[in-house]
């Protein structure tokens, strides 16, 4: 089997990929190497299972469905080269030894919905996967066109490139919407606030009137069981009474008569003074239990008045529990909660008057703190705007690009994320004015524009990082990036992959000969029929292979000496 070779030492790699069992694939292994790795094949065979694979790895949501069926489970693998230290700080944070410059991947999903998750062979969960999945690769996947140009994820592409900080703008936005919804419901109209404070103190007088008692259920549920079977327990407490201290040959008596033997012997033996203290200190402890024994049992009387007493008590508590939470503790932290709303409601006006003034605080608070974000934003844009344009240039596609950042005051507009819209304009065509790149552009477009994107975005990465450890590129996968186009614009997207490789691993699952021309590493991903089962297998290609899977996508099932000529010269072009 061939495997690509030459492993850099500043680059973070998926070496291996493992599927087994997960759709159409049922035991599929590709060892993949730096720099451009393509996927090509017919549509169906299975290309972008092994992407959506990858990205189950990093964190994705499962589903049963995808077993494949017949099969108990699926299991899926991979292997990263990430450099020592790289991912210490996320294993350390969930309590996983790291395994030096490597990190090894495993999740079962089984066909009943449970899954398992294993980070270097121990076990894990799907949060550490989302965790870890930053520092490892990024995926982009076919939909991701037009999901990418939605106002959450225009924004996020900003400020991925802007690298901006969203927490002080996200925790002053909460700290002002929380007094917000206070004051609107201490707002509500009269009629609203009286039967609300009608109920309130209704359930604070059920609640207080039940003298509630932290563990109070579980001790009254003790006695119930001791008082529903005091025979018993009386039985029980007399008879152990009787053979540790009242009966003739009782363990206390026996104890004492040997001790004595043991005193004979310790004075003719002084090594057995130890065991005649221990048997001593046995005596003394079966006289204890036994008197509390005696006790227990004086006291182990069948009341039914406070057994009835008892019952009633646990009926109360439960209605209780049914009414206002699952626990006791629960009920009191309501009960709680209602006390608080109430003397917010009695002090309305005092109240009211305080949190205005603290609402005001928080949002001129949260405007500084969004006015900031929307200064880098714009400088940030400004920046990416020309380098998109330039890459845009690059891949046959002469366009215009820009970046709108519209900064709105009004609170209709505040989240967590600040007071800004972004929008993305494109003109692909001389005197045409500017508009929506997700309305305007056509597919070939939209891809080329989000390819800039990302090659542009995780380019700046390491260095807006500040070049410290964990920033080195990432591998980046993309399914199918060359939707929409052909001719000089696929030969422009392959070019722009490979010179995107010369600081990422890639993967690129394409359709198109001119972009797989330029692979470092080529796999051809088939699809058969055996056994009544359909079965899908991946291979590294030599030259030959290649030139025979180029011609392929060329001219289809039926090989032509004209195709394969132009594979050839396909592949001496773009190598």
């Amino acid at each position: 089997m061939l495997r690509p070779t030459h492993w850099p030492g500043n680059q973070k790699v998926l070496r291996e990929l493992r599927v087994e069992n997960y759709a159409v694939l049922d035991n599929v292994e590709a060892e993949f190497g730096p720099g451009l790795n393509l996927l090509t094949g017919e549509t169906g065979a299975g290309k972008s299972l092994l992407i959506d694979a990858l990205s189950l790895l990093l964190g994705e949501k499962s589903s049963s469905e995808m077993v494949r069926h017949g099969t108990e489970r699926t299991v899926l693998s991979a292997v990263f080269e990430i450099g020592a230290g790289l991912a210490d700080e996320v294993l350390a944070a969930h309590g996983l030894d790291g395994e030096g410059g490597e990190l090894i991947l495993r999740r079962e999903i089984a066909s009943s919905g449970k899954g398992r998750v294993f980070v270097n062979n121990q076990p894990a969960t799907v949060s550490v996967l989302r965790q870890l999945a930053p520092l490892l690769a990024a995926v982009h996947a076919q939909t991701e066109s037009l999901q990418s140009f939605d106002a959450a994820a225009r924004l996020g592409l900003l400020d991925t490139f802007a690298g901006s900080d969203l927490a002080p703008a996200s925790e002053a936005f909460l700290k002002w919407k929380g007094l917000e919804e206070r004051i609107a419901e201490l707002n509500r109209d009269e009629q609203d606030r009286l039967r609300l404070l009608d109920l309130w103190k209704f359930q604070q007088r059920e609640i207080d009137g039940a003298h509630l008692q932290p563990g109070e259920n579980e001790r009254l549920e003790s006695e119930k069981r001791i008082l529903a079977n005091a025979e018993r327990v009386r039985a029980a407490a007399l008879g152990a009474y009787d053979l540790l201290y009242e009966s003739q040959g009782s363990a206390a008596a026996s104890l004492r008569a040997a001790a004595r033997h043991v005193e004979e012997l310790a004075r003719l033996d002084a090594s057995w003074l130890d065991s005649m203290a221990a048997l001593e200190s046995a005596r003394l402890s079966a006289e204890d239990i036994s008197a509390s024994l005696r006790e227990y049992a004086e006291r182990a009387s069948g009341s039914p008045e406070r057994l009835a007493e008892v019952e009633d008590r646990l009926a109360l508590l439960d209605r209780l529990k049914r009414k206002y939470g699952a626990s006791l503790a629960e009920v009191m932290a309501y009960g709680e909660e209602v006390t608080r709303k109430l003397e917010e409601t009695e002090n309305r006006d005092e109240l009211l008057q305080r949190l205005r003034g603290e609402r005001k605080a928080a949002s001129q608070e949260f405007l500084c703190v969004a006015h900031g974000l929307s200064v880098k934003r714009t400088e940030a844009a400004r920046k990416l705007e020309k380098l998109v344009e330039k890459e845009v240039g690059e891949l046959a596609m002469k366009a215009r690009f820009r970046i709108s950042v519209e900064v709105g005051e009004e609170e209709s507009r505040w989240t967590t994320d600040g007071i800004d819209q972004v929008s993305y304009l494109i003109s692909a065509n001389p005197g045409e004015p500017m508009g929506p790149l997700e309305k305007i552009a056509s597919g070939g477009e939209l891809s080329r524009v989000l390819l800039a994107l990302k090659a542009t975005i995780e380019a700046g990465m390491p260095a807006r990082a500040g070049g410290k450890p964990g920033t080195s590129p990432r591998t980046l996968v993309f399914d199918e990036i060359d939707t929409g186009i052909g001719g000089r614009a696929a030969e422009a997207v392959g070019r722009k992959l490979k010179t995107l490789a010369r600081g990422h691993q890639v993967l690129c699952v394409t359709h198109l000969p001119q972009i797989a021309s330029f692979a470092d590493h080529h796999f051809a991903v088939e699809k058969k029929e055996a056994g009544g089962r359909v079965r899908t297998r991946i291979r590294l290609l030599d030259e030959a292979d290649r030139t025979e899977e180029l011609a392929r996508m060329l001219s289809g099932a039926r090989l032509t000496e004209t195709s394969r000529k132009h594979a050839q010269q396909l592949l001496k072009t773009n190598a």
